[in-house]
C-alpha cells in the first residue's frame, strides 16, 4: 500500500501542477496563450502521461471522487480508500505550493482573483454561472467520467487503450465546463488551491467535494448495473 500512496501522491500533484500550471502559466502568455483548449488538452495529457506510467502501481485514481466511484462500483476495497484520498489530496496540496512559487516569481503577479485556477461558482465561475449551474455540471461531468473509466477497463475492452479514452474524456469535460466551474471532476484537484486563495474559493469548496462524490457514486453504481458480470481489470491498464 506503500508504494501505491506514494503513486497517488506523484501522480495528483503532476495533474494538478500539469493542468492548473497550463491555466495560471499558459492560458493567455503573452496575449496568444493556449487558452481553453490548451489547458483542456493538458488536464488530459497528465492523466494520460500518468496512466501509463503509474497505472500498473495504483491503478491511477488521482482523484477521491475516482476512487470513491470505483469503490461504489464493486472495482475497489473500501478500506484502501482513506489512504488513496489522503496521498492524492497532499499531492494536490504540494502542486499548488509548488505552482505558487513558479508564478509569483513573475513581476505583477497576483494570486487573486483566479490565480492559481480555482474552482467556483457565482463571483468565481469564469462565466458567471450560478450555485446550481455549478453543481448540475461537477455531478453530470463526473458520472460520465465514471462511465468511461469503468468502461474503458472493463476486461472486454479493447486492451492497452484505457488510459487514451480516459484522458480524452478528461479533456472534453473541460472543453465544456472550464466556463461554468473552471472544472472540478476532482476534490483533490480544488483542494489545492483552494486552502491557498483562501476567501471564497475556501468557502465554496464543499461545492467540488460533495457533487463530484455524488457524480462518481451515481456513475460507479450506473455502469454496475449495466454491467454486472465480475470480468474486471485490476488497474487502469488491465495488468494483473
Amino acid at each position: 500500500m506503500t508504494n501505491k500512496a506514494v503513486a497517488e501522491f506523484i501522480g495528483t500533484f503532476w495533474l494538478v501542477l500539469g493542468g492548473c500550471g497550463s491555466a495560471v502559466l499558459a492560458a493567455g502568455f503573452p496575449d496568444v496563450g493556449i487558452g481553453l483548449l490548451g489547458v483542456s488538452l493538458a488536464f488530459g495529457l497528465t492523466v494520460v502521461t500518468m496512466a501509463y506510467s503509474i497505472g500498473h502501481i495504483s491503478g491511477c485514481h488521482l482523484n477521491p471522487a475516482v476512487t470513491i466511484g470505483l469503490w461504489a462500483g464493486g472495482r475497489f476495497d473500501g478500506k484502501d480508500i482513506p489512504v488513496y484520498v489522503i496521498a492524492q489530496v497532499l499531492g494536490a496540496i504540494a502542486a499548488a505550493y509548488t505552482l505558487y512559487v513558479i508564478a509569483s516569481g513573475q513581476p505583477g503577479y497576483v494570486l487573486e482573483p483566479n490565480g492559481l485556477a480555482i474552482n467556483g461558482v457565482g463571483d468565481h465561475s469564469p462565466g458567471g454561472y450560478s450555485l446550481v449551474s455549478g453543481i448540475v455540471t461537477e455531478v453530470v461531468m463526473t458520472l460520465f467520467f465514471l462511465l468511461v473509466i469503468m468502461g474503458s477497463t472493463h476486461s472486454s475492452a479493447p486492451a492497452g487503450f484505457a488510459p487514451l479514452a480516459i484522458g480524452l474524456s478528461l479533456t472534453l469535460i473541460h472543453l465544456i465546463s472550464i466556463p461554468v466551474t473552471n472544472t472540478s471532476v476532482n476534490p483533490a484537484r480544488s483542494t489545492g488551491p483552494a486552502l491557498i486563495v483562501g476567501g471564497l474559493a475556501l468557502h465554496q469548496l464543499w461545492i467540488f467535494w460533495l457533487a463530484p462524490i455524488v457524480g462518481a457514486v451515481l456513475g460507479g453504481r450506473l455502469y454496475r448495473s449495466l454491467s454486472p458480470e465480475v470480468a474486471l481489470k485490476p488497474d487502469i491498464e488491465g495488468k494483473s
